[in-house]
């Protein structure tokens, strides 16, 4: 039976407007953006094979064109319309990050952080600049590197904080393994950025380490 052959109050789109994307599954939400399905299968049908298929919504959504374009239904622009949404969702995330204090935002500051980093296969070092309000100024990614680690240079680091005019930083890199544990290298680096930094007044409020999904974090370990 064809979408539009459902009572309105099942259909995703009707569902959406009626109560709010927060009310749909995730196949209910897919399903919206694939729009249509294929011959024998609802745009819903299609999205929950599609979720089966890739083991969940992330996995589909961090897919390489190559992967994404495999199944029956999807394709180059459909993956072009999908990277565009997530890019816009990571913008949104900037834009409510710059409009307040990061300080008092540690839970947006995250939700950024990890939008940007958690899903990489290789270790990024990165960085929010912050004016003396604690106010985003910039986020930049300054290294990277393979699998194994970044090269930091903490020379480069005081360089751009000065460029910018920053006051204080968080710091944030992923581990591509997943694993959100700050090694000790984590640790004697940040211990450098810091040390550096404080040369020119500049205060490290943060480090944070992305893993697969979560972070942690050397404030609320007592390591600043």
């Amino acid at each position: 039976m064809a979408i539009t052959d459902w009572p309105a109050a099942e259909r995703p789109r009707e569902k959406l407007l009626a109560h709010g994307a927060h009310a749909l599954s995730d196949a209910e939400l897919l399903a919206i953006f694939l729009r249509t399905g294929v011959k024998g299968k609802s745009a819903v049908d299609l999205a929950r094979e599609l979720l089966h298929d890739f083991g969940g919504l992330r996995p589909l959504l961090t897919a390489d064109e190559a992967r994404f374009c495999q199944p029956l239904g999807l394709g180059s622009a459909k993956y072009a319309q999908l990277q565009a949404v997530l890019e816009m969702a990571r913008r949104h995330l900037a834009e409510q990050l710059q409009r307040g204090n990061a300080l008092t935002s540690p839970e947006l500051t995250r939700q950024y952080l990890l939008s940007r980093l958690r899903d990489l296969d290789y270790e990024v070092f990165a960085a929010l600049f912050l004016d003396n309000q604690h106010r985003v100024i910039r986020y930049q990614e300054l290294f990277q590197g393979t699998i194994d680690g970044a090269a930091v240079y903490p020379r480069e680091v005081v360089k751009h904080a000065l460029k910018l005019g920053a006051a204080a930083v968080i710091f944030a890199h992923n581990h591509p393994s997943g694993v959100a544990e700050p090694s000790s290298a984590d640790r004697a680096i940040t211990d450098r950025l810091q040390q550096a930094l404080a040369l020119m007044d500049i205060r490290v409020l943060d480090h944070l380490v992305i893993g697969d999904g979560y972070c942690e974090s050397f404030a609320e370990r007592g390591w600043l």
